[in-house]
Protein backbone atom coordinates (compact mmCIF):
# COMPACT_ATOMS: atom_id res chain seq x y z
CA UNK A 1 0.00 0.00 0.00
CA UNK A 2 1.39 3.41 -0.93
CA UNK A 3 2.12 6.05 1.66
CA UNK A 4 -0.26 9.00 1.96
CA UNK A 5 0.86 12.19 0.24
CA UNK A 6 2.87 14.18 2.82
CA UNK A 7 2.21 17.85 3.51
CA UNK A 8 4.89 20.11 2.06
CA UNK A 9 6.91 21.59 3.54
CA UNK A 10 6.94 19.92 7.00
CA UNK A 11 6.33 22.11 10.05
CA UNK A 12 9.05 22.74 12.63
CA UNK A 13 7.68 19.98 14.88
CA UNK A 14 7.36 17.55 11.97
CA UNK A 15 10.94 18.32 10.91
CA UNK A 16 12.12 17.55 14.45
CA UNK A 17 10.29 14.20 14.45
CA UNK A 18 11.71 13.30 11.05
CA UNK A 19 15.25 14.13 12.18
CA UNK A 20 14.84 11.92 15.24
CA UNK A 21 13.82 9.10 12.92
CA UNK A 22 16.73 9.78 10.58
CA UNK A 23 19.31 9.40 13.38
CA UNK A 24 17.63 6.16 14.56
CA UNK A 25 16.39 7.70 17.80
CA UNK A 26 13.01 6.14 16.99
CA UNK A 27 13.17 2.35 16.89
CA UNK A 28 10.52 -0.28 16.19
CA UNK A 29 10.68 -3.85 17.49
CA UNK A 30 10.28 -5.42 20.95
CA UNK A 31 11.59 -3.45 23.94
CA UNK A 32 11.20 -3.67 27.74
CA UNK A 33 10.70 -0.22 29.28
CA UNK A 34 11.68 1.00 32.77
CA UNK A 35 8.05 0.56 33.81
CA UNK A 36 8.37 -3.17 33.03
CA UNK A 37 5.98 -3.29 30.07
CA UNK A 38 6.96 -4.58 26.63
CA UNK A 39 6.67 -1.93 23.90
CA UNK A 40 6.79 -2.12 20.06
CA UNK A 41 8.44 1.32 19.92
CA UNK A 42 11.47 2.75 21.70
CA UNK A 43 12.69 6.34 21.76
CA UNK A 44 16.45 6.68 22.37
CA UNK A 45 17.13 10.38 22.86
CA UNK A 46 20.63 9.77 24.24
CA UNK A 47 21.77 10.07 20.63
CA UNK A 48 20.94 13.78 20.39
CA UNK A 49 24.15 14.82 22.19
CA UNK A 50 26.01 13.92 18.98
CA UNK A 51 23.81 16.24 16.89
CA UNK A 52 24.20 19.79 18.27
CA UNK A 53 21.87 21.39 15.70
CA UNK A 54 19.13 18.91 16.65
CA UNK A 55 19.72 19.55 20.36
CA UNK A 56 19.41 23.28 19.68
CA UNK A 57 16.20 22.67 17.71
CA UNK A 58 14.71 20.71 20.64
CA UNK A 59 15.63 23.37 23.24
CA UNK A 60 14.24 26.18 21.07
CA UNK A 61 10.98 24.29 20.56
CA UNK A 62 10.71 23.63 24.30
CA UNK A 63 11.26 27.25 25.30
CA UNK A 64 8.82 28.53 22.66
CA UNK A 65 6.18 26.14 23.97
CA UNK A 66 6.74 27.28 27.56
CA UNK A 67 6.44 30.95 26.61
CA UNK A 68 3.18 30.36 24.76
CA UNK A 69 1.84 28.50 27.82
CA UNK A 70 3.06 31.22 30.23
CA UNK A 71 4.87 28.75 32.50
CA UNK A 72 6.97 30.74 35.03
CA UNK A 73 10.31 29.37 36.25
CA UNK A 74 13.48 30.69 37.89
CA UNK A 75 15.71 27.64 37.53
CA UNK A 76 15.74 24.41 35.49
CA UNK A 77 16.70 20.85 36.35
CA UNK A 78 17.06 18.02 33.86
CA UNK A 79 16.10 14.48 34.80
CA UNK A 80 19.34 12.46 34.72
CA UNK A 81 20.79 11.53 32.42
CA UNK A 82 19.26 11.93 28.96
CA UNK A 83 17.51 15.24 29.72
CA UNK A 84 20.62 16.91 31.17
CA UNK A 85 21.91 18.25 27.81
CA UNK A 86 18.39 19.47 26.95
CA UNK A 87 18.13 21.31 30.27
CA UNK A 88 21.61 22.77 29.76
CA UNK A 89 20.64 24.06 26.31
CA UNK A 90 17.46 25.63 27.76
CA UNK A 91 19.48 27.20 30.59
CA UNK A 92 21.99 28.75 28.19
CA UNK A 93 19.39 29.92 25.68
CA UNK A 94 17.10 31.50 28.31
CA UNK A 95 19.93 32.66 30.61
CA UNK A 96 18.36 30.99 33.64
CA UNK A 97 20.28 29.06 36.33
CA UNK A 98 20.37 25.28 36.33
CA UNK A 99 20.69 22.74 39.12
CA UNK A 100 21.47 19.06 38.74
CA UNK A 101 20.18 16.04 40.62
CA UNK A 102 22.71 13.30 41.30
CA UNK A 103 21.41 9.82 40.62
CA UNK A 104 24.09 8.35 42.85
CA UNK A 105 25.03 10.37 45.93
CA UNK A 106 28.79 10.29 46.60
CA UNK A 107 30.04 9.14 49.98
CA UNK A 108 32.86 11.72 49.83
CA UNK A 109 33.02 15.47 49.29
CA UNK A 110 29.79 17.38 50.01
CA UNK A 111 27.54 14.35 49.53
CA UNK A 112 24.90 16.55 47.93
CA UNK A 113 21.88 15.19 46.05
CA UNK A 114 21.27 18.52 44.28
CA UNK A 115 24.28 20.30 42.78
CA UNK A 116 24.32 24.01 41.98
CA UNK A 117 23.08 27.14 43.77
CA UNK A 118 19.70 26.52 45.42
CA UNK A 119 17.58 29.45 46.59
CA UNK A 120 14.57 28.38 48.65
CA UNK A 121 11.23 29.47 47.24
CA UNK A 122 12.43 29.68 43.63
CA UNK A 123 10.29 27.95 40.99
CA UNK A 124 12.11 25.03 39.39
CA UNK A 125 11.09 23.65 36.00
CA UNK A 126 11.88 19.96 35.52
CA UNK A 127 13.00 19.01 32.00
CA UNK A 128 12.58 15.45 30.72
CA UNK A 129 13.08 13.76 27.34
CA UNK A 130 10.02 11.50 27.42
CA UNK A 131 7.47 10.33 29.98
CA UNK A 132 5.79 6.94 30.35
CA UNK A 133 4.69 6.51 33.97
CA UNK A 134 6.35 9.70 35.23
CA UNK A 135 8.49 7.79 37.75
CA UNK A 136 11.79 9.46 36.78
CA UNK A 137 10.26 12.94 37.09
CA UNK A 138 8.81 12.10 40.52
CA UNK A 139 12.19 10.76 41.68
CA UNK A 140 13.80 14.05 40.61
CA UNK A 141 11.14 16.29 42.14
CA UNK A 142 11.44 14.81 45.66
CA UNK A 143 14.98 16.09 46.50
CA UNK A 144 14.31 19.40 44.73
CA UNK A 145 11.36 20.04 47.02
CA UNK A 146 13.30 18.88 50.05
CA UNK A 147 15.87 21.58 49.22
CA UNK A 148 13.14 24.22 49.33
CA UNK A 149 12.52 24.66 45.60
CA UNK A 150 8.92 24.99 44.38
CA UNK A 151 8.19 22.41 41.68
CA UNK A 152 4.80 22.47 39.97
CA UNK A 153 5.66 22.01 36.27
CA UNK A 154 7.61 19.60 34.08
CA UNK A 155 8.25 19.92 30.35
CA UNK A 156 8.84 16.87 28.17
CA UNK A 157 9.61 16.36 24.51
CA UNK A 158 7.49 13.20 24.08
CA UNK A 159 4.49 12.01 26.11
CA UNK A 160 4.00 8.27 25.60
CA UNK A 161 0.35 8.70 26.74
CA UNK A 162 0.54 5.88 29.27
CA UNK A 163 -0.53 7.51 32.52
CA UNK A 164 2.46 9.72 33.19
CA UNK A 165 0.46 12.93 32.95
CA UNK A 166 -2.09 11.66 35.50
CA UNK A 167 0.54 10.21 37.85
CA UNK A 168 2.43 13.50 37.87
CA UNK A 169 -0.72 15.53 38.52
CA UNK A 170 -1.39 13.38 41.59
CA UNK A 171 1.99 14.57 42.85
CA UNK A 172 1.23 18.22 42.11
CA UNK A 173 3.14 18.42 38.83
CA UNK A 174 1.58 19.68 35.60
CA UNK A 175 3.08 18.08 32.50
CA UNK A 176 3.72 20.16 29.36
CA UNK A 177 4.54 17.99 26.33
CA UNK A 178 5.64 18.99 22.83
CA UNK A 179 4.22 15.93 21.12
CA UNK A 180 2.30 12.77 21.97
CA UNK A 181 3.61 9.41 20.83
CA UNK A 182 0.50 8.74 18.72
CA UNK A 183 0.99 12.08 16.97
CA UNK A 184 4.65 11.27 16.40
CA UNK A 185 3.87 7.94 14.75
CA UNK A 186 1.21 9.67 12.67
CA UNK A 187 3.81 12.10 11.30
CA UNK A 188 6.15 9.24 10.43
CA UNK A 189 3.32 7.48 8.63
CA UNK A 190 2.31 10.57 6.64
CA UNK A 191 5.88 11.10 5.49
CA UNK A 192 6.33 7.45 4.50
CA UNK A 193 8.78 6.50 7.26
CA UNK A 194 6.60 3.68 8.63
CA UNK A 195 3.88 1.59 7.06
CA UNK A 196 0.22 1.38 8.03
CA UNK A 197 0.66 -1.92 9.88
CA UNK A 198 3.36 -0.45 12.13
CA UNK A 199 1.24 2.61 12.90
CA UNK A 200 -1.75 0.41 13.79
CA UNK A 201 0.44 -1.82 15.97
CA UNK A 202 1.69 1.16 18.01
CA UNK A 203 -1.77 2.70 18.35
CA UNK A 204 -3.18 -0.65 19.51
CA UNK A 205 -0.37 -0.93 22.06
CA UNK A 206 -1.14 2.56 23.39
CA UNK A 207 -4.85 1.81 23.60
CA UNK A 208 -4.17 -1.34 25.63
CA UNK A 209 -1.62 0.33 27.96
CA UNK A 210 -3.20 3.66 28.84
CA UNK A 211 -2.24 3.55 32.51
CA UNK A 212 1.23 2.46 33.59
CA UNK A 213 1.67 2.55 37.37
CA UNK A 214 4.67 4.26 38.90
CA UNK A 215 7.06 1.45 39.91
CA UNK A 216 7.41 1.11 43.66
CA UNK A 217 10.96 1.55 44.86
CA UNK A 218 11.99 -0.17 48.08
CA UNK A 219 12.24 2.35 50.86
CA UNK A 220 10.72 5.16 48.81
CA UNK A 221 7.82 7.31 49.92
CA UNK A 222 5.33 9.51 48.15
CA UNK A 223 6.39 13.10 47.56
CA UNK A 224 4.80 15.35 50.18
CA UNK A 225 3.87 18.76 48.83
CA UNK A 226 4.27 21.80 51.06
CA UNK A 227 1.82 24.68 51.34
CA UNK A 228 4.02 26.89 49.12
CA UNK A 229 3.80 24.50 46.16
CA UNK A 230 0.09 23.96 46.68
CA UNK A 231 -0.48 27.71 46.75
CA UNK A 232 0.96 27.84 43.24
CA UNK A 233 -1.67 25.29 42.13
CA UNK A 234 -4.66 27.05 43.69
CA UNK A 235 -7.09 28.37 41.08
CA UNK A 236 -9.03 30.49 43.56
CA UNK A 237 -7.70 33.79 44.89
CA UNK A 238 -8.84 33.17 48.47
CA UNK A 239 -7.51 29.62 48.47
CA UNK A 240 -4.12 30.89 47.36
CA UNK A 241 -4.15 33.64 49.99
CA UNK A 242 -5.01 31.15 52.74
CA UNK A 243 -1.89 29.12 51.93
CA UNK A 244 0.18 32.31 51.90
CA UNK A 245 -1.11 33.37 55.33
CA UNK A 246 -0.34 29.90 56.70
CA UNK A 247 3.23 30.17 55.45
CA UNK A 248 3.74 33.75 56.65
CA UNK A 249 2.48 33.01 60.16
CA UNK A 250 3.61 29.37 60.35
CA UNK A 251 0.08 28.57 61.43
CA UNK A 252 -2.46 26.00 60.28
CA UNK A 253 -4.78 26.84 63.18
CA UNK A 254 -8.38 27.92 62.71
CA UNK A 255 -10.20 29.21 65.80
CA UNK A 256 -13.86 28.17 66.08
CA UNK A 257 -15.11 31.32 67.83
CA UNK A 258 -18.38 29.87 69.13
CA UNK A 259 -18.92 32.39 71.91
CA UNK A 260 -22.13 33.92 73.26
CA UNK A 261 -21.97 37.49 71.97
CA UNK A 262 -20.52 39.56 69.14
CA UNK A 263 -18.60 41.62 71.66
CA UNK A 264 -16.91 38.49 73.04
CA UNK A 265 -16.09 37.31 69.53
CA UNK A 266 -14.44 40.57 68.50
CA UNK A 267 -12.43 40.68 71.73
CA UNK A 268 -11.31 37.07 71.33
CA UNK A 269 -10.36 37.62 67.67
CA UNK A 270 -8.11 40.52 68.64
CA UNK A 271 -6.46 38.57 71.46
CA UNK A 272 -5.61 35.38 69.52
CA UNK A 273 -5.59 36.68 65.94
CA UNK A 274 -1.79 36.70 65.70
CA UNK A 275 -1.74 32.91 66.24
CA UNK A 276 -4.35 31.82 63.68
CA UNK A 277 -4.66 31.59 59.91
CA UNK A 278 -8.45 31.56 59.94
CA UNK A 279 -11.31 32.47 62.29
CA UNK A 280 -14.57 30.49 62.07
CA UNK A 281 -17.82 32.20 63.03
CA UNK A 282 -21.45 31.20 63.58
CA UNK A 283 -22.95 34.63 63.11
CA UNK A 284 -26.53 33.45 63.62
CA UNK A 285 -25.90 32.59 67.31
CA UNK A 286 -24.93 36.16 68.25
CA UNK A 287 -27.82 37.93 70.06
CA UNK A 288 -26.11 41.34 69.89
CA UNK A 289 -25.32 41.23 66.14
CA UNK A 290 -25.37 44.64 64.49
CA UNK A 291 -24.88 45.62 60.82
CA UNK A 292 -21.37 46.91 61.53
CA UNK A 293 -20.20 43.56 62.99
CA UNK A 294 -18.71 42.46 59.67
CA UNK A 295 -16.68 45.62 59.12
CA UNK A 296 -15.36 45.49 62.70
CA UNK A 297 -14.26 41.88 62.29
CA UNK A 298 -12.63 42.61 58.93
CA UNK A 299 -10.54 45.39 60.48
CA UNK A 300 -9.23 42.93 63.07
CA UNK A 301 -8.60 40.30 60.39
CA UNK A 302 -6.61 42.78 58.28
CA UNK A 303 -4.59 43.90 61.30
CA UNK A 304 -3.86 40.34 62.50
CA UNK A 305 -3.60 38.79 59.00
CA UNK A 306 -6.16 35.98 59.12
CA UNK A 307 -9.11 34.96 56.95
CA UNK A 308 -12.75 34.90 58.06
CA UNK A 309 -14.74 31.69 57.61
CA UNK A 310 -18.49 31.89 58.26
CA UNK A 311 -19.64 28.37 59.11
CA UNK A 312 -23.06 28.92 57.55
CA UNK A 313 -23.47 25.38 56.15
CA UNK A 314 -25.69 26.44 53.26
CA UNK A 315 -27.97 23.57 52.19
CA UNK A 316 -30.83 24.95 50.11
CA UNK A 317 -31.37 25.24 46.36
CA UNK A 318 -29.21 27.60 44.31
CA UNK A 319 -31.61 30.55 44.11
CA UNK A 320 -32.29 30.52 47.85
CA UNK A 321 -28.64 30.30 48.93
CA UNK A 322 -27.79 33.19 46.59
CA UNK A 323 -30.17 35.41 48.59
CA UNK A 324 -29.01 34.01 51.94
CA UNK A 325 -25.38 34.67 51.01
CA UNK A 326 -25.79 38.21 49.75
CA UNK A 327 -28.81 39.54 51.66
CA UNK A 328 -30.69 39.19 54.90
CA UNK A 329 -29.57 40.85 58.08
CA UNK A 330 -26.13 39.19 58.07
CA UNK A 331 -24.96 40.09 54.53
CA UNK A 332 -22.30 37.37 54.76
CA UNK A 333 -20.86 38.02 51.31
CA UNK A 334 -19.62 41.46 52.39
CA UNK A 335 -17.31 40.29 55.18
CA UNK A 336 -16.64 36.52 55.03
CA UNK A 337 -13.71 35.34 52.89
CA UNK A 338 -14.91 31.74 53.02
CA UNK A 339 -18.24 29.99 53.54
CA UNK A 340 -19.22 26.33 53.45
CA UNK A 341 -22.08 24.24 52.10
CA UNK A 342 -23.66 20.81 52.17
CA UNK A 343 -24.15 19.20 48.77
CA UNK A 344 -27.45 17.51 49.67
CA UNK A 345 -29.32 19.69 47.16
CA UNK A 346 -26.86 18.90 44.36
CA UNK A 347 -24.34 21.00 42.40
CA UNK A 348 -26.85 23.84 41.96
CA UNK A 349 -25.97 25.07 45.45
CA UNK A 350 -22.40 25.68 44.31
CA UNK A 351 -23.63 27.46 41.17
CA UNK A 352 -25.75 29.79 43.30
CA UNK A 353 -22.99 30.68 45.77
CA UNK A 354 -20.43 30.97 42.99
CA UNK A 355 -22.60 33.45 41.10
CA UNK A 356 -22.11 35.99 43.89
CA UNK A 357 -18.91 34.82 45.56
CA UNK A 358 -16.52 34.31 42.66
CA UNK A 359 -16.66 37.92 41.35
CA UNK A 360 -15.76 39.05 44.90
CA UNK A 361 -12.81 36.65 45.09
CA UNK A 362 -14.45 34.53 47.80
CA UNK A 363 -13.95 30.80 48.36
CA UNK A 364 -16.13 27.82 49.28
CA UNK A 365 -15.50 24.73 51.41
CA UNK A 366 -17.73 21.69 50.87
CA UNK A 367 -18.75 19.52 53.81
CA UNK A 368 -17.38 16.14 52.77
CA UNK A 369 -17.32 14.64 56.27
CA UNK A 370 -18.41 15.68 59.76
CA UNK A 371 -16.91 15.06 63.18
CA UNK A 372 -20.13 14.15 65.04
CA UNK A 373 -20.88 10.52 65.88
CA UNK A 374 -23.43 8.84 63.60
CA UNK A 375 -23.37 11.51 60.89
CA UNK A 376 -24.41 10.53 57.33
CA UNK A 377 -21.66 12.37 55.40
CA UNK A 378 -19.80 9.21 54.43
CA UNK A 379 -19.08 6.98 51.43
CA UNK A 380 -20.98 8.03 48.30
CA UNK A 381 -21.80 11.41 49.84
CA UNK A 382 -18.11 12.18 50.31
CA UNK A 383 -17.32 10.99 46.78
CA UNK A 384 -20.08 13.22 45.37
CA UNK A 385 -18.67 16.24 47.23
CA UNK A 386 -15.26 15.56 45.73
CA UNK A 387 -16.70 15.33 42.21
CA UNK A 388 -18.55 18.64 42.60
CA UNK A 389 -15.38 20.27 43.91
CA UNK A 390 -13.43 19.10 40.86
CA UNK A 391 -16.08 20.57 38.57
CA UNK A 392 -15.96 23.95 40.36
CA UNK A 393 -12.29 24.20 41.36
CA UNK A 394 -12.22 27.92 40.49
CA UNK A 395 -14.53 28.59 43.46
CA UNK A 396 -14.31 25.51 45.72
CA UNK A 397 -11.04 25.69 47.67
CA UNK A 398 -11.40 22.43 49.58
CA UNK A 399 -13.36 20.53 52.19
CA UNK A 400 -14.43 20.20 55.75
CA UNK A 401 -13.22 16.65 56.31
CA UNK A 402 -12.35 14.30 59.14
CA UNK A 403 -10.06 11.67 57.66
CA UNK A 404 -9.10 12.66 54.09
CA UNK A 405 -6.32 10.05 54.03
CA UNK A 406 -9.04 7.39 53.94
CA UNK A 407 -10.84 8.57 50.81
CA UNK A 408 -9.76 8.74 47.19
CA UNK A 409 -8.73 12.18 46.03
CA UNK A 410 -8.13 13.41 49.59
CA UNK A 411 -4.62 14.67 50.35
CA UNK A 412 -3.44 13.18 47.04
CA UNK A 413 -5.15 16.07 45.21
CA UNK A 414 -3.05 19.14 46.01
CA UNK A 415 -5.57 21.54 44.47
CA UNK A 416 -7.80 21.29 47.56
CA UNK A 417 -7.26 22.14 51.20
CA UNK A 418 -8.72 20.09 54.06
CA UNK A 419 -9.88 21.60 57.35
CA UNK A 420 -10.80 19.30 60.24
CA UNK A 421 -12.96 20.25 63.25
CA UNK A 422 -13.03 18.54 66.62
CA UNK A 423 -9.39 19.00 67.61
CA UNK A 424 -8.10 18.97 71.18
CA UNK A 425 -4.82 18.06 72.82
CA UNK A 426 -6.26 14.69 73.91
CA UNK A 427 -8.56 12.29 72.05
CA UNK A 428 -12.13 11.78 73.26
CA UNK A 429 -15.68 13.05 72.86
CA UNK A 430 -18.45 14.99 74.57
CA UNK A 431 -21.99 14.16 75.68
CA UNK A 432 -23.45 15.50 72.41
CA UNK A 433 -21.47 13.19 70.13
CA UNK A 434 -18.59 15.47 69.12
CA UNK A 435 -15.43 13.40 68.56
CA UNK A 436 -11.99 14.90 69.25
CA UNK A 437 -8.58 14.14 67.80
CA UNK A 438 -5.13 15.59 68.48
CA UNK A 439 -3.38 18.09 66.16
CA UNK A 440 -0.73 15.51 65.24
CA UNK A 441 -3.31 12.83 64.47
CA UNK A 442 -5.35 15.17 62.27
CA UNK A 443 -2.42 16.58 60.27
CA UNK A 444 0.08 13.72 60.13
CA UNK A 445 -2.06 10.58 60.32
CA UNK A 446 -5.31 11.72 58.73
CA UNK A 447 -3.79 13.92 56.02
CA UNK A 448 -5.61 17.16 56.82
CA UNK A 449 -4.18 20.67 56.47
CA UNK A 450 -5.93 22.90 59.00
CA UNK A 451 -6.94 22.12 62.58
CA UNK A 452 -10.18 23.74 63.77
CA UNK A 453 -10.08 24.28 67.53
CA UNK A 454 -12.91 25.73 69.63
CA UNK A 455 -13.33 24.85 73.27
CA UNK A 456 -9.67 23.96 73.74
CA UNK A 457 -8.89 27.66 73.27
CA UNK A 458 -12.11 29.44 74.28
CA UNK A 459 -12.40 27.65 77.62
CA UNK A 460 -8.69 28.00 78.46
CA UNK A 461 -7.62 30.26 81.29
CA UNK A 462 -5.36 32.08 78.83
CA UNK A 463 -6.85 31.75 75.31
CA UNK A 464 -3.88 33.45 73.61
CA UNK A 465 -1.38 31.05 75.20
CA UNK A 466 -3.60 28.05 74.41
CA UNK A 467 -3.81 29.21 70.80
CA UNK A 468 -0.03 29.49 70.67
CA UNK A 469 0.33 25.90 71.88
CA UNK A 470 -2.17 24.61 69.31
CA UNK A 471 -0.43 26.59 66.55
CA UNK A 472 2.95 25.08 67.45
CA UNK A 473 1.52 21.54 67.66
CA UNK A 474 -0.26 21.89 64.34
CA UNK A 475 2.70 23.40 62.53
CA UNK A 476 5.15 20.82 63.86
CA UNK A 477 2.81 18.06 62.65
CA UNK A 478 2.83 19.69 59.17
CA UNK A 479 6.63 19.87 59.16
CA UNK A 480 6.82 16.19 60.17
CA UNK A 481 4.45 15.26 57.35
CA UNK A 482 6.64 17.04 54.81
CA UNK A 483 9.96 15.66 56.08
Amino acid sequence: MSSPVPPSPPSSMESLILRLHDISAVKFGTFILKSGITSPIYIDLRLIISYPSLLSHISQTLTSSLKSSSVPFDVVCGVPYTALPIATAVSVKEDVPMVMRRKEVKSYGTGKVIEGVVEKGKRCLVVEDLVTSGASVIETVAPLRECGLVVTDAVVLIDREQGGRENLLENGIKLHSLVKLSEMVGVLRRFGKVDEATEKMVLKFLEENKKVAVPKVEGSRKVKMGYRERAALAKNETGRRLYEVMLQKESNLCLAADVGTAAELLDLADKVGHEICMLKTHVDILPDFTPDFGSKLRKIAEKQNFLIFEDRKFADIGNTVTMQYEGGIFRILEWADIVNAHIISGPGIVDGLKLKGLPRGRGLLLLAEMSSAGNLATGDYTAAAFKIAQDHSDFVIGFISVNPASWQGGPDNPAFIHATPGVQMVKGGDALGQQYNTPYSVIFDRGSDIIIVGRGIIKAENPAEAARQYRIEGWNAYLSKCS
